[in-house]
């Protein structure tokens, strides 16, 4: 009996510790949140009414969630409700999960996907023909608007495929990191010295009303030797291989007919092209390493070939 009681206090014992680790992994998957997130999308507290950043937002794009990025709301089913918060009469199909207040009155909204509190919904309120009333939390969400595109482009150290791309016209923003592998929340270390299968990576965020998607492929091909395998000039490893990771099917079109016409030159393109995974975030150093640092690439160099 003794040993019995030991043996299960055993076992209580390592399935806490194994329930507290599988927690912690699922939450490294999510986007790291400011204090003030956190009251808000984890503690399910309320920011102030007419504070929100998106209340008066009228840009045609996408409302994702703060915490997992995954898509809720678009722009067209936003409406003025003239509560303080901003208001939708309908969601991404699936993208809501419901579920009865705390207060056992009203009904709570959440993340489908990651549980993050957004806010309230109301129905019988007449203020638009679907007669329902998202009542969510502007801090619960991002906003993509419909011209602002990503592409994630791979193709040997990442210092200088930033350093190049961060120049081009129509583009918004680019980040560093790791994509294309199996590992969860990499380090440069996981990169450098365990088989994770990411790619080192550019994330870039462009303006389509400024370029097109073709003038920034093109661009990708001309800053590195795209007939290389795993490797880009001293650069040795699967890390450093040639990939374009596409997140709309209008790209994926584009850049494969690129690589055709450059096959058809009879270059042996070993580039891979496919679709976006998760992204992680490279390490602060990391980032925008040559202007932090006062230097040039030194394995990338732009060449005519288009």
């Amino acid at each position: 009996m003794q040993y019995t009681i030991l043996y299960l206090l055993q076992f209580l014992i390592l399935s806490s510790f194994s329930s507290k680790d599988t927690l912690k992994k699922d939450y490294m998957n999510y986007n790291k949140l400011s204090s003030a997130e956190e009251k808000v999308i984890i503690h399910k507290g309320t920011e102030n009414p007419f504070s929100g950043k998106y209340l008066d937002n009228t840009e045609r794009g996408i409302y994702t969630c703060k915490r997992c990025d995954a898509p809720l709301y678009k722009s067209k089913d936003k409406f003025k409700t003239g509560c303080g918060w901003p208001g939708f009469d309908d969601e991404i199909k699936g993208a809501i999960k419901r579920q009865t207040d705390a207060d056992g009155r009203r009904i709570e909204i959440l993340c489908a996907n990651c549980g993050a509190h957004l806010g309230h919904v109301f129905e019988g309120e007449q203020l638009t023909d679907k007669n329902i009333r998202h009542c969510v939390n502007s801090i619960s969400m991002n906003f993509i608007p419909d011209y602002e595109k990503t592409v994630y482009f791979a193709a040997g150290c990442f210092w200088g495929v930033e350093y190049y791309f961060k120049q081009a016209t129509g583009v918004i923003s680019t980040s560093v990191g790791y994509i294309g592998g199996d590992t969860k929340n990499p380090t440069y270390q996981d990169i450098c010295y365990r088989e994770t299968g990411h790619a080192e990576a550019v994330k870039v965020v462009y303006n389509s009303q400024k370029t097109n998607f073709e003038d920034l492929v093109k661009l990708f091909f001309e800053i590195h030797d795209f007939t290389q395998i795993d490797r880009q000039g001293p650069d040795i490893g699967e890390q450093y291989r040639s990939a374009i990771f596409f997140t709309d099917k209008n790209q994926e079109e584009i850049a494969n007919r690129i690589k055709q016409l450059l096959q058809d030159k009879d270059y042996n393109v070993a580039t891979e092209i496919t679709e976006a995974e998760k992204f992680w975030i490279g390490e602060d150093y990391h980032q925008d390493y040559y202007q932090k640092n006062d230097k040039q690439p030194y394995c990338h160099f732009r060449r005519k070939i288009f």
